[in-house]
């Protein structure tokens, strides 16, 4: 793939990206991914930084939470800077 993907929905990436820490920076994380603002959003809507912290970088752990399989089913077919409110449940 040519293009550069968001690391969450692996949809191309718009016009707005966002960097996103897997480990949060409240958690001694340093690295940064690109994402959509909408799956940012999303990833903080459905997990809290100590979950996330568990994780890591690990993408197929979060993806197993079913809110989060739900939500990427979709946003799959939304063009790249497709964008909607996100309700917190938290």
């Amino acid at each position: 793939m040519t293009e550069e993907a968001c690391w969450l929905c692996e949809r191309p990436l718009g016009r707005r990206v966002q960097q996103h820490h897997p480990v949060p920076k409240s958690k001694k994380g340093r690295e940064t991914v690109p994402v959509h603002p909408i799956c940012h959003k999303t990833v903080y809507k459905v997990f809290t930084n100590a979950e996330l912290a568990r994780f890591g970088d690990d993408r197929a752990r979060l993806i197993e939470n079913e809110e989060l399989a739900k939500f990427l089913r979709w946003i799959a077919d939304k063009p790249p800077d497709f964008n909607a409110p996100v309700r917190r449940s938290r």
